[in-house]
């Protein structure tokens, strides 16, 4: 008999530097906002995901930035990791090393405005990594089984580095996203070591406009529709795929007047998405159950390695997806 596909949503559970690197006379960076997403006085960010991932008993990984403790310290992140922890929902790491550039702390030195992992020294990367897993630790507890890097670029020195950190398991490449520059990191799905570390892609997929031109698509709550979500799940289970990874943000399922978070609405189109996806999950227990990196990482490395092929979703499910989307990013009431 077949196992259930596991699904795993993750969430990349982050502050916004919100425009300060470009102005940082005027702009500052934005915390409560971007995590909590707050309309009159109810959460449309984490605390939404809770209520919802609660409601139909799904288990999720929220990856969560750490650099950021050294613009803001503790607050609020310190609290939101015990809320999901609360929650008995997974938590990882995930690294955005511009906000190092913050530090003030001679001892700990100095680091320029870089957001990406990749690129960068194995030495400058093995102390980024280090610092946030120290800060991860003191909110959570325990070490990452599992690290994320921000903007999902990633290169092959990254797992160099994770390996010798003695962190398993990695979901950096989503290629629908960013392209790694490595041919060994052109992953659409599945399990794949890396130097030692296992990673798991977010699921991407081939999808094509009505002139029949493809290109390739990461699973994201934010851009991809419920049926087209839907027609790939089952599509997904007819061709006995093991792993699904989707990506989504606590900011996705509120809509902001301009990159300042400076008013906010509930972006009611991803949050019926999300919605519709966990029912899914729950009403098709035979054949798909949800899936966290926590609890999950050494069943997987027992497991092994595992290759997918890719997904091809017709044309229809394109285009109404793009013009679903259009709408909701053009009317704010939507």
């Amino acid at each position: 008999m077949q196992k259930p596909t596991e699904i795993t949503i993750t969430i990349d559970t982050e502050c916004s530097i919100a425009g300060a690197f470009a102005d940082p006379g005027v702009r500052k960076p934005v915390a409560d906002k971007a995590i909590l997403c707050e309309v009159d006085g109810k959460e449309h960010g984490v605390g939404f995901l809770l209520d919802t991932f609660k409601k139909y008993g799904i288990k999720a990984s929220f990856f969560i930035e750490c650099a950021h403790y050294y613009y803001f310290g503790d607050h609020p992140m310190r609290a939101v990791v015990d809320r999901i922890a609360h929650e008995k929902q997974d938590l990882q790491l995930h690294v955005h090393p511009c906000w190092m550039h913050y530090n003030k702390d001679p001892e700990i030195g100095e680091f320029p405005t870089n957001d990406s992992c990749k690129g960068r020294s194995y030495d400058e990367l093995k102390r980024i990594f280090e610092l946030s897993v120290n800060i991860f630790k003191s909110w959570t507890g325990k070490r990452p089984e599992a690290l994320r890097t921000g903007s999902l670029l990633a290169d092959l020195n990254i797992y160099q580095v994770m390996k010798d950190l003695e962190i398993p398991l990695a979901s950096n490449v989503a290629i629908g996203v960013n392209v790694p520059d490595e041919r060994e990191l052109y992953l659409n799905g599945g399990r794949h070591y890396v130097d030692g570390v296992m990673e798991l892609p977010v699921f991407s997929y081939i999808d094509s406009n009505i002139a029949g031109r493809k290109h390739i698509k990461s699973l994201q709550i934010t851009s991809c529709s419920w049926p087209e979500m839907k027609f790939l799940l089952k599509k997904a289970r007819a061709q006995g795929i093991e792993n699904i990874v989707l990506l989504t943000h606590p900011f996705e399922f509120i809509k902001k007047s301009d990159p300042y978070f400076s008013k906010l609405t509930r972006n009611r189109v991803n949050q019926q998405r999300l919605e519709k996806l966990c029912k899914f999950i729950a009403d098709n227990d035979q054949d798909f159950v949800s899936a966290d990196f926590g609890r999950s990482h050494q069943r997987w490395i027992e497991q092994g390695a595992r290759k997918e092929n890719m997904l091809e979703i017709p044309s229809y499910y394109a285009f109404g997806r793009r013009l679903h989307n259009l709408m909701n990013d053009k009317i704010w009431s939507y």
